[in-house]
């Protein structure tokens, strides 16, 4: 009676570590980009084309961070405008969801566009007080980070620096 119990614990045991084997065979093995994503410097926005591969089954998260310096323009409260007196370090980031039914045979493509950033306080512009307003004129991007999230697991993270 032992034999068969344990005879059946056994399959049971197996039969398990097999479907939790076909399970982490179908996610993510070797996600990797086709080639390399391209940057395109909108002013304020970062857009970037990525081609992945290597994806496996389930939803993809795709993050884009971008990271760099903004100009600005200080406006006086009566309307007159003065440049900006500092180069102001600015971050932006967007995330989207692919699902599932959009990965072709472990490959997607996304193009995704940061948002403007925050503009930047008075006193971070280096205007002469806060009295005085700021308008965020154009950003220079120095850094773009790729992050790819696959089952809760992030399975590439690639940090790009951008020409100036």
């Amino acid at each position: 009676m032992k034999t068969v119990l344990g005879s059946s614990m056994f399959k049971a045991v197996f039969g398990f570590v097999f479907a939790l084997g076909l399970i982490s065979s179908a996610s993510a093995q070797n996600v990797h980009f086709k080639r390399t994503p391209t940057f395109v410097d909108l002013g304020q926005q970062l857009q970037a084309t990525i081609s992945l591969a290597g994806l496996g089954n389930g939803d993809v998260i795709i993050t884009l961070g971008a990271s760099g310096s903004a100009t600005t323009t200080c406006f006086s409260p009566g309307g007159n405008p003065a440049p900006g007196q500092n180069k102001v370090a600015v971050s932006s980031t967007i995330s989207a969801t692919v699902p599932d039914s959009q990965i072709k045979n472990g490959n997607v493509r996304v193009v995704l566009t940061t948002p403007v950033p925050q503009t930047p306080t008075p006193e971070e512009a280096g205007c002469p007080n806060d009295n005085w307003t700021v308008q965020l004129n154009d950003v220079s991007f120095s850094t773009a980070t790729v992050t790819v999230v696959q089952g809760g697991v992030t399975v590439l993270t690639r940090t790009f620096t951008l020409e100036q």
